[in-house]
């Protein structure tokens, strides 16, 4: 097992591992051109070298980072690699100078376990709304937005 930052080649992977999940209502999608975009922010899990496992941290604002497509192929869940994937966000984070990292999921359940706390919606920065206002669940959404404070 090997957690790295994902490279350009890594993108079509991440983009099966995720569209998956988000088919079965469990995340949202992301276009190609999206993780493209933003490969930078994104690490893998390899297992034998074949990535099984994915996640990304985007900084939203001078202190505040957020958990993005989160995910690890069906075969692989209950090894604790998303929670690997998670902690090494994390890590980035804090080296990054980042102290506080939420998450919007569906699986609220995962994030507490790991330590994170539902917060009001609204106790987030708008700018990070603003995706939400242009996603086909935005009247029916589920997911829960959940914050921890890193040490």
């Amino acid at each position: 097992m090997n957690i790295r930052p994902a490279r350009v080649m890594d993108v079509k992977e991440i983009h099966k591992i995720v569209e998956y999940h988000a088919n079965n209502r469990e995340m949202l999608h992301r276009s190609l051109s999206a993780i493209y975009e933003n490969i930078q922010e994104f690490v893998v899990l390899e297992d034998e070298g074949k990535v099984v496992a994915c996640g990304a941290l985007h900084v939203s604002w001078e202190n505040l980072a957020e958990v993005k497509a989160l995910a690890v192929l069906d075969k692989y869940k209950g090894r604790g690699f998303g929670r690997k994937i998670v902690e090494k966000l994390q890590e980035n984070a804090k080296n990054l100078g980042v102290s506080r990292v939420f998450a919007l999921s569906f699986k609220p359940k995962f994030f507490m376990k790991m330590g994170y706390e539902i917060i009001p919606k609204e106790t987030l920065p708008h700018k990070i709304w603003s995706e939400c206002i242009n996603c086909h669940l935005f009247s029916e959404c589920g997911e829960v937005p959940l914050l921890i404070a890193l040490k």
